[in-house]
């Protein structure tokens, strides 16, 4: 029998997705529920999935667009599928192994070194790099090292110096031929998700009216309270509290004090939750997702640590859903990860500001009158004006100050230990 897999639908408005690469290769035996290709969308990346055992034929190429629900591979049922016969999924082209043919078996070099013990002998293929790919497509042809070694050019000297050079340890640049010096350059077609962000991107530069305010925090009392506390944390929960996770719970009280800034524009509407989603920006390999951390408000610092600790697993093998990145009310980017001392974050729309972490960095502040060395760290909120006022940004972006300055203010729901004290 002979069942279709049809390319899976990634929300109601994606009608082309792009197969971004195949797991499996033509003709390989597959099991069920096994994963077969990522599927590339604007907004996320998809598994393609076997529905049943058999073996396969793939209809679509690498990199291929293609209609949702149109039909990518099929699978034979009917061919027996051992449990020896499911191959492991292929490795990107750049990963270089050794082939060692069963004629001469020599020991492999590595990819910084030649062995000592490698001759130099016309038609041996002792120890010959190759990727992945290369081999499958000599096994394909029933082709040995050595048959394809006869099909290049024959050797020069120049060829003969280069090795040479190399077990000399010496290093050519400077004294490169023109004829080995190469200009090259990479052309690749940009993927479904770099596209759409772009177009994001840009649509925010032309329809907000972005403006961005800045402040200095001190990290002291922070970053004492999670040495003196980081070893209980872990060892009742598993894991380590993050920084961020205290900005998350920060800017949640601070938005439930400023409405507006976790409010959105409708059309001619102003739509303001009585929730509070924040997005978090994270990189993968696919470039930048920014998945939602749903009900900061009236979550724990162990429920946000849990929660980022599962999105940044999921981002990282580009296994974030489209459900885990819709819906945000709110959106914090950490560019101090990299280095950034200081950004103007751009709008996550249809949201209304973004809060912008960067690194901590030590440096000399006036404290009480006298010059101290501290951690400090430049915080900044983009929003849009249109809907946001200054005074109500300004003040914002001081209660997340205040919080992460002094941290027994998130515990008390956004005010001092003296303020609950008094009833203010």
């Amino acid at each position: 029998m002979i069942v279709d897999v049809k390319v899976p639908t990634p929300g109601e408005s994606i009608s082309e997705v792009e197969l971004a690469s195949w797991l499996v290769s033509d003709g390989d035996l597959v099991r069920k529920n096994q994963e077969l290709a990522e599927v590339e969308s604007d907004k996320a990346t998809l598994s393609l999935i076997a529905p049943e055992s058999g073996k396969i034929s793939l209809l679509i190429e690498d990199g291929a667009l293609v209609k949702v629900n149109s039909v990518a591979c099929t699978i034979d049922t009917s061919v027996e599928v051992p449990a020896e016969a499911v191959k492991e999924p292929v490795q990107p082209e750049a990963a270089v192994d050794t082939i060692t043919p069963s004629s001469g078996a020599a020991e492999s070099t590595s990819s910084e070194k030649l062995s000592e013990d490698t001759s130099l002998h016309s038609g041996s293929a002792a120890s010959i790099k190759s990727t992945p790919l290369a081999r499958s497509m000599m096994a394909a042809e029933q082709m040995s090292a050595d048959e394809v070694l006869k099909g290049l050019k024959k050797l020069s000297s120049k060829e003969v110096e280069a090795i040479l050079e190399i077990r000399a340890g010496k290093v050519v640049v400077s004294s490169a031929s023109p004829e080995t010096v190469t200009r090259n350059e990479e052309r690749k077609a940009m993927t479904q998700l770099r596209k759409q962000l772009s177009k994001r991107l840009v649509k925010v530069k032309n329809e907000t009216a972005m403006l961005t305010t800045f402040n200095e925090v001190d990290m002291s009392a922070l970053m004492e309270l999670r040495r003196a506390h980081q070893d209980a944390f872990v060892k009742k929960y598993g894991y380590k509290v993050g920084l961020i996770s205290f900005f998350l719970k920060a800017a949640s009280l601070a938005l439930q004090k400023f409405p507006m800034i976790n409010s959105m524009i409708d059309g001619d509407d102003i739509v303001t939750p009585n929730y509070v989603d924040i997005s978090v920006a994270m990189q993968s390999p696919k470039g930048l997702l920014v998945p939602v951390i749903r009900d900061v408000n009236i979550k724990s610092l162990a429920e946000i640590e849990k929660d980022m600790n599962s999105m940044a697993t999921k981002a990282r093998s580009g296994k974030v859903s489209l459900e885990e990145m819709t819906g945000g009310t709110f959106t914090i980017t950490n560019g101090g990860t990299y280095g950034s001392m200081m950004s103007t974050p751009l709008i996550n729309p249809p949201q209304s500001a973004i809060l912008g972490m960067h690194n901590i960095v030590d440096r000399p502040v006036a404290i009480k009158g006298q010059v101290e060395i501290r951690p400090m760290m430049y915080v900044a909120l983009s929003y849009d004006h249109r809907i946001i006022d200054g005074k109500d940004s300004v003040s914002f972006l001081v209660d997340v100050k205040k919080a992460i300055e002094n941290p027994a203010i998130i515990a008390f729901g956004g005010k001092s230990p003296e303020e609950t004290l008094l009833g203010l």
